[in-house]
This record gives structure tokens, C-alpha cells and sequence, in this order.
């Protein structure tokens, strides 16, 4: 058994007084490489803008309602506005080089601002008329003085945006013209969309205008989507997009009589598309789980949960990696992304991993597999769980409920590899004087006070709007007890980061409808379901192992959000379709959307943790999915045991949670080949067996399940001659 050397000592043996580990910075805003770093009136302006977003948000949820698509129309269109104004589509210029789009191009982009700007006008005088009594705008100007000159602006600004490497600082007049075209798309929808002529959407009798005013909208999303969240989301929406020209000409079950361009985007920006499920949910709970959770960062809530986990982690054997679990879980409830988790709490847990001895692999793996479990972390969950409350039709609540066990399974499955990891290498935990003080920080639990203040109004039957208000009123009022006390000023700065904060789930909400809406208006899902329940005739496990592939395929490089809402599309109405309780399959479908996180070969969480711990990126990611692989077993355990998802009597649900824990620690046993000692190899395959018949939920299966661990423990207490070692 190898030792490794106590970090507290210096290379001549003696002894140094190191200070303690105090979590800064967590709370600080990460910039993304392409993100414009503004000075003077451009800062002012885009901050202004940023807290008139999120201040709608809240005038409009609490205050004053708008009519539903009007203010989902806004949502988005300032989400764009916003982003286009805040991120690049090029990189910018490095430290030295000069920046800046030639003249030709800076002359054809000011040049363009004329079309997109009559484009605009041609909205406002729309409107004049229709509040003038017209019942329609006549088909010449929606066509030539309203849809051409918006879809060339459109398209030639987007070509311009990419071709040019920029000051950071700078603002490219291509996207100025981008946000004009976004303003002119919304306004036009605006318009018709509250008036008689809504009524016409997806007929014949649909204004051509709708049609422009969408294609122009849905290649502003996909743009904005490429900025902000990569290629992955847009390659997908690009398929499902030509699929619904191309698909009338495939043979098979992916063939459909066909959609005209006009008879399709008519519909595609309304509740069946972009408009729809996805983002009625980024426009309500999660911009406001946003604010929340910009609130809690400023109050430096964040610095308070990573310094806690240390406290009361710190000192086991393995301590870094212990505190990372708990850290990116407690994080995990108010950051909405995995990669994000990654970067906010791993910056510092992971070069202290390697510092007590793990690998930089391991330290890596250890943080992505964790910060993945943020998001089916109750009682947030990430903002999947919105989407599938909005799907679904179940109160939120019992979502948040459903998920307790599941979620203790899986973070209990990284507790026990990290664990066994550690008593196979020998490591220790960190020194007291390293580490804060628990009773200190314990005076300061107060700082949880918001995050319990919102699962009791949401258990007292408040509306997880009324709910996440109040939450984040006494996050400020909590702030007045710590350190970082909230004024105005801090309140304004906390409004900021949330509108900014925003713009990335908003576009990938808005892409994700694209696809839902080609999906629900081109019949591809139901012919999907049909699949899975001809599957389902040879083997029901068949079908799920199916669905299984889909959903990661689905969710490989896009951000949980918009994994969670194709998959649900595409997989869950197959699984309900072969007889599946419907809360049964949506978690299976949400739970293999979040874990394409940490799955090879795209897998986002491990690539940014892979970025911190300087190891390979795909190594790392093969090691976080072992170190997650409870979370690729665990879902099929939804279908065979729904006890899991707490349905059931409490019995059966206290003893399935009870043995699937044990099962989940034989798991961890196999994989890291360590049960109270070293383990041979035939003895990890009868683990391994265990640890499927205790996490299957079945009385036989638990019975030999229990066997199996008794007979292990047996074996390894007589060949360690009694020996014991208490697992930390």
C-alpha cells in the first residue's frame, strides 16, 4: 500500500503552520472566452439593459401580467438583444494584435442597418394600421417591404459576425444589426399575435409575414445558441430542421406527407415550437431560480457552502474530494449547468485533490461526476425539473420528493469510490489548522435560511413563482446578518448578473423548442414511440437500453436544459406508450439527459474539470463516467422498482432505499477493487452481483444481495486476521 506524504511538512521533515483553507471567489461570474468586457457608456448601457430584463421578469410574474405569448415573445427577443450585444460570434484579437473589421465590412454592415432599420418601420406602421381598424396587411409589404429586407439583413449581419477577430471591448456593427432584426422579428409577432389574425396560424390564412418574422427569429436563436453554448445544440436543431423538408422523401418510419416552408414556420413560433413547454419554463421558474440564485452570489452564499463543506468534510481520509462532493452538490441547487458547477467550485478543489494525492484524472473526474449531481440535487434540481413539472402536468413538489432517493444513491455511489480510493492508496485527510472552523461556521447557518424558506413555502402549497419570490427577498434580508450586506447597490449588481446570467439558458430553451416544435408538428415522435414499442414486444429492457443510447445521444454536448427537453419529446412519450407510469419515464429520460454530461465521447462537465486538473480531456472523462456509473444503472431500477421514486408503501420504500444504498456501495466496492480491503479479482464480479441484486429492489433479489455482502465482509475480516478499518 503506497503512503503519501503529509502535505504539512516541507521537504527537510519539519512541520509548517499553514494557513486554513477559506473559499473565495466562488461566488465571482465566470466569463466565458467570448464574452465582451465592456468600459464606459457600452458598460453602462448593456448593465442598464441587463437589470431592465430581469426587473421585467419580476414586475411581470408578481405585479403585472402580460397576455402569455406577448411575454414569452419579449423573453426571448431580450434575451437576444442582450447576447448579441454581450458575446462575439469570432474570437477576439490576443494581447498585442490589432482588432477591428475592415472597412469594407464595417461599410456593408452599416449598409444592412437599413434594410433591417426599414424592416423595423415597416412593423410600427403594421401596427398603426391594425390599431386603424385594418383586418390585414396587404402580402406585397409583409413580402418585399417586410420579410426580404429582414431576412437579408438577417443572414448577411450573421455571415459578417463570424468573419471578424475583435477588440474585447468593441462592439461590431454586424450585431448591431442583429439586434435590430430581433426587434423587428419580435415586433411583427407582437402585432399579430394580438390580433384576429392569430387565430389563422398554421392555415392557409396565415399572414406570409408570421412565416418571415419566424425564420428570421429561428436564425437568431441558432446563432445566439452557437455563442453561448456551442455547436452540439445547433448540429442538432440543423437536423431536425432539414428533416422536416427531407423527410416526406425518406423511406421507413421516418417518412410524413411533408410541411410547406410557409405552412411550417407559421406554426414553429407559437406554443407548439418555440413559444411552447421549453420556453414557458425559461420564461417563468427559470429566470426567477436565476435571480435567486444572483442573489444568493452576491450575498456570497457560494464562498459560505464550499468553506462549510470543508469544515465538515475536510478532515476524512480523501478530504478534498469528500468536500467536493458535498460543495458541487450544495452548489449544484443553484447553478444550473454541470460545466458551470465544474468551473465555480473545482478551481479549488481539484488542485487540492492532487495536493493529498489523487491523479489529476481522478481529482478531475471526481469534481465533474459530482457537479453533474447538482442537477438531481433536490430541491432545485437544476432547471430540468421545471421542464418536466411544465411537460408532465405533476406539481413540482412531488418531483422534488420523488427525486430524495435517487439523488442520495448517487452521491452516495461518489462518497464510497472516493472513499474506497482513498484507504487503497493510503491517503489522509487535511489537517484541522487547514481547514475552518466548523463552529464558526455553523454560527453562520443562517445563509441557508433562503434555500429552506423555499422548500417550506413550496410544501405550505405556494406557487413556485410566489415561492422563489419570496426566497429571494430574504436572501437579501438574510445578507444583512453576514459579512456581505445587500444595499441598492448590490441589488442592482445581483439584477445585472441574473439578466446576463440568462441569456444562455434562454437561447438553449429557445433551440430546444425548434426541435419540439419540428417534432410535434412533423408526427416524428409518435413514429419514435412506435419504434420503442415494437422493441419493447421482444424484451421491455431492450426497449429502455434503446432509450438509454437515444437520450445520451440526444444530450451529448448540450447543456442539461436542452438534453432534458428533446429527449422528453423524442423518448418519454415511447416509454409511457409500452406501458410506462409517466413520472417513471420522464426521470429515466432526465436522468441519462444529465449524465451525457459525463459521458465519452462529448462529455462537457469532464472537459471542463479535465481543463482545471491539466489532465486529458477524454481520460477524464472515461474516469468520471466509473466514478458516475450508479447513474447508468439506478434509472432501469425506476422501471422494476418505483419505489425509488417513492412510490409505494414506506415500507417498501424504506427497505428498497435501505438496500439499494448497499447495493450502491458494492458497486463502488467493484469498481475501485476495495470492500474493508483489497479485493480479487473474482471477488469484484461477485460484488458486482450483489450489487445489481440489491440496487433491483426485489425481496429474493435483496436477500441474496445481503448474502453476498455478508459472505464478502466475512472473507476479508478472516483473511485480515480480524482486522478492521472503519470506512471514514
Amino acid at each position: 500500500m503506497s503512503h503519501i506524504p503529509d502535505p504539512s511538512r516541507n521537504e527537510h521533515g519539519a512541520e509548517e503552520l499553514l494557513e486554513p483553507i477559506v473559499a473565495e471567489g466562488v461566488d465571482e461570474e465566470p466569463v466565458e472566452p467570448n464574452r465582451r468586457l465592456y468600459d464606459g457608456w457600452k458598460w453602462w448601457l448593456f448593465g442598464a439593459l441587463a437589470v431592465a430584463y430581469a426587473t421585467f421578469h419580476l414586475v411581470s410574474l408578481n405585479i403585472y401580467p402580460m397576455e402569455t405569448w406577448s411575454f414569452r415573445i419579449i423573453h426571448v427577443c431580450g434575451a437576444l438583444i442582450l447576447g448579441f450585444g454581450l458575446y462575439t460570434g469570432s474570437r477576439f484579437v490576443s494581447d498585442g494584435e490589432k482588432g477591428g473589421a475592415p472597412s469594407w465590412s464595417n461599410v456593408l454592415a452599416l449598409v444592412m442597418l437599413i434594410p433591417a432599420g426599414y424592416a423595423l418601420i415597416q412593423v410600427i406602421l403594421m401596427r398603426q394600421a391594425m390599431a386603424g381598424g385594418a383586418m390585414r396587411i396587404e402580402p406585397a409589404i409583409e413580402n418585399w417591404h417586410f420579410g426580404a429586407p429582414l431576412i437579408a439583413a438577417t443572414v448577411v449581419a450573421i455571415v459578417l459576425s463570424w468573419l471578424h477577430r475583435q477588440q474585447r471591448n468593441s462592439l461590431l456593427l454586424a450585431d448591431v444589426v442583429l439586434m435590430v432584426c430581433a426587434l423587428a422579428s419580435a415586433g411583427y409577432l407582437l402585432v399579430m399575435f394580438n390580433s384576429p389574425l392569430r387565430a389563422s396560424t398554421g392555415t392557409a390564412f396565415a399572414p406570409m409575414g408570421i412565416s418571415w418574422a419566424a425564420i428570421a427569429g429561428s436564425l437568431l436563436i441558432l446563432e445566439m445558441t452557437r455563442r453561448v453554448a456551442g455547436m452540439a445544440l445547433v448540429v442538432i436543431a440543423t437536423i431536425f430542421l432539414a428533416y422536416v423538408f427531407a423527410g416526406p422523401y425518406l423511406p421507413g418510419f421516418l417518412g410524413y406527407p411533408g410541411l410547406s416552408v410557409g405552412r411550417f414556420f407559421s406554426q414553429v413560433y407559437t406554443d407548439a415550437g418555440v413559444l411552447g413547454p421549453t420556453t414557458a419554463v425559461s420564461s417563468t421558474y427559470i429566470i426567477l431560480f436565476i435571480i435567486f440564485a444572483a442573489f444568493l452570489q452576491a450575498s456570497k452564499v457560494g464562498d459560505y457552502f464550499v468553506n462549510f463543506a470543508f469544515a465538515a468534510a475536510g478532515r476524512a481520509r480523501g478530504g478534498p474530494a469528500k468536500v467536493a462532493i458535498f460543495a458541487s452538490g450544495l452548489m449544484g441547487m443553484i447553478n444550473g449547468t454541470s460545466a458551470g458547477n465544474v468551473v465555480s467550485t473545482g478551481s479549488l478543489t481539484i488542485p487540492l485533490m492532487k495536493k493529498v494525492g489523487y491523479p489529476g484524472r481522478s481529482a478531475g473526474a471526481i469534481e465533474a461526476a459530482a457537479s453533474t449531481g447538482g442537477q438531481i440535487m433536490p430541491p432545485i434540481m437544476g432547471a430540468g425539473a421545471f421542464i418536466m413539472a411544465e411537460v408532465t402536468g405533476i406539481p413540482y413538489t412531488e418531483i422534488a420528493i420523488a427525486a430524495v432517493i435517487p439523488a442520495i444513491l448517487y452521491f452516495a455511489s461518489i462518497y464510497f469510490m472516493v472513499d474506497f480510493e482513498a484507504a487503497r492508496k493510503g491517503m489522509s485527510g487535511m489537517r484541522k489548522d487547514e481547514i475552518p472552523q466548523f463552529a464558526r461556521l455553523a454560527r453562520q447557518a443562517y445563509l441557508f435560511a433562503p434555500i429552506i424558506i423555499l422548500v417550506v413555502a413550496l410544501f405550505m402549497g405556494y406557487s413556485v413563482i410566489r415561492a422563489g419570490t419570496i426566497a429571494t427577498a430574504a436572501a437579501a434580508v438574510v445578507s444583512w446578518l453576514s459579512p456581505h450586506k445587500m444595499g441598492l447597490r448590490a441589488i442592482i449588481t445581483a439584477l445585472q448578473l441574473a439578466g446576463t446570467m440568462a441569456i444562455q439558458i434562454i437561447a438553449v430553451c429557445a433551440c430546444a423548442g425548434l426541435i419540439v416544435g419540428v417534432i410535434a408538428l412533423t408526427g416524428v415522435g409518435a413514429r419514435f414511440s412506435s419504434l420503442l414499442l415494437g422493441l419493447a414486444g421482444f424484451s421491455q429492457l431492450l426497449a429502455l437500453f434503446f432509450a438509454m443510447c437515444i437520450s445520451i445521444l440526444l444530450g451529448m454536448g448540450m447543456p442539461t436544459t436542452a438534453a432534458y427537453a428533446v429527449a422528453a419529446s423524442v423518448v418519454a412519450p415511447g416509454l409511457i406508450n409500452i406501458g410506462i407510469e409517466p413520472l417513471v419515464a420522464h426521470f429515466f429520460v432526465f436522468y441519462f439527459a444529465v449524465v451525457s454530461a459525463i459521458t465519452p465521447p462529448v462529455a462537457l462537465a469532464s472537459y471542463a474539470a479535465a481543463g482545471i486538473s491539466g489532465d486529458n480531456a477524454m481520460g477524464t472523462s472515461v474516469a468520471s463516467f466509473k466514478i458516475g456509473l450508479a447513474a447508468f444503472i439506478v434509472p432501469f431500477m425506476f422501471f422494476y422498482s418505483p419505489a425509488m421514486l417513492l412510490e409505494g408503501s414506506w415500507l417498501e420504500i424504506l427497505r428498497v432505499g435501505l438496500t439499494a444504498t448497499l447495493g450502491i456501495v458494492l458497486l463502488s466496492s467493484t469498481v475501485q477493487s476495495w470492500f474493508f480491503g483489497p479485493l480479487k479479482s473474482w471477488q469484484r464480479l461477485v460484488a458486482l452481483v450483489g450489487a445489481l441484486f440489491l440496487i433491483y429492489g426485489g425481496i429474493y433479489t435483496d436477500v441474496a444481495g445481503l448474502a453476498i455482502a455478508a459472505a464478502l465482509y466475512m472473507m476479508q475480516k478472516a483473511h485480515r486476521g480480524g482486522a478492521k478499518q472503519i470506512i471514514t
